[in-house]
């Protein structure tokens, strides 16, 4: 159960009168989705936006630039953390997600699927960009770079990293919720981590998009009914856009490095259980996982 956390508090302002000029964002994920909408969203406020995913979409909407990558590859994330323009960067969102599969799949570096896609790719291109945060921006800028990192952080999954890669058993559902945990990690490790920016949860809870394609069946029946039904009872990917950027831009927060925020932008609890020694054991099986992939040969 997601709690509020009623020691951070914001004050919105109408996104309608947001101004992202000057502004250097990199949206990981940015090609679909609820990250599609924020990228185009920011863009039309006047946001230098990069995009990086498969499939992109918005060639010819100003302000916005690609990076095509296949971010279930370990050295795909760590090529996209070498392109990017961390020194310049004033906003990074990750975004990119899936669920795993019914069926377990492994990606060419032998990861499982899912935690490859929704959580490693996103620690490697973090733990690599993160030093370098905004290290040229002016010296004017009025707030540290940010990041923000889009979970369900605040619903109590605190993962497991005795058979991290679920090659020992394998259980869907366990595992997209180790993908959980791990997002919520890399916020509350970051914070800490790297004082020099801010980092921030992102907890949308339901709302339409394809990121349950892969357990469902991409086009399936069984899809199109779920999404439907949480189509009529959620907000849309853009209706969210919209409530939740006042919030990447609000000097609120600034104080509030590692907090977490719901669909509505409320500040949530981090999940109990969290322990220092937990993350710190957690995270270093993630690091293990990538070093091992990108030290290996790919196979097809």
């Amino acid at each position: 159960m997601v709690k509020l956390d009623k020691r951070v508090t914001w004050h919105r302002t109408d996104d309608a009168s947001l101004n992202f000029q000057r502004w250097r964002v990199a949206v990981i994920g940015g090609t679909g989705g609820i990250g599609r909408s924020l990228s185009r969203l920011l863009a039309s406020r006047g946001a230098h936006v990069i995009v990086v995913g498969q499939t992109f979409r918005d060639a010819d909407t100003p302000n916005i630039e690609f990076i095509q990558a296949d971010l279930s590859l370990m050295r795909e994330a760590q090529r996209v953390a070498a392109l990017l323009p961390a020194e310049t960067l004033d906003l990074v969102i990750f975004t990119t997600g899936i669920f795993a599969a019914p069926e377990r799949q492994a990606t060419a570096e032998g990861i499982e699927r899912d935690m490859a896609v929704s959580y490693l790719s996103r620690y490697a291109i973090l733990r690599s960009i993160a030093p370098k945060l905004g290290a040229q921006r002016s010296a004017a800028a009025r707030m540290k770079p940010r990041v923000f990192i889009m979970g369900y952080p605040g619903s109590g999954q605190i993962g497991t990293f005795d058979d991290f890669n679920a090659e020992k058993s394998y259980k869907a559902m366990s595992v997209h919720m180790n993908t959980v945990a791990g997002n919520e990690m890399l916020v509350l490790d970051a914070a800490k981590r790297y004082p020099h920016a801010t980092f921030f949860g992102l907890n949308p809870g339901l709302i339409k998009t394809n990121i349950r394609d892969n357990f469902l069946g991409k086009h399936s029946l069984k899809s199109r009914l779920i999404e439907t039904l949480i189509g009529w009872m959620t907000p849309n990917v853009d209706a969210y856009a919209q409530h939740i950027v006042p919030l990447l831009a609000s000097p609120d927060i600034e104080i509030h490095s590692g907090a977490m925020f719901n669909q509505k932008g409320r500040s949530i609890l981090p999940s109990s259980g969290l322990t220092n020694a937990h993350v710190v054991q957690f995270l270093s099986a993630s690091e293990a996982l990538i070093a091992r992939a990108t030290s290996q040969g790919v196979t097809s």
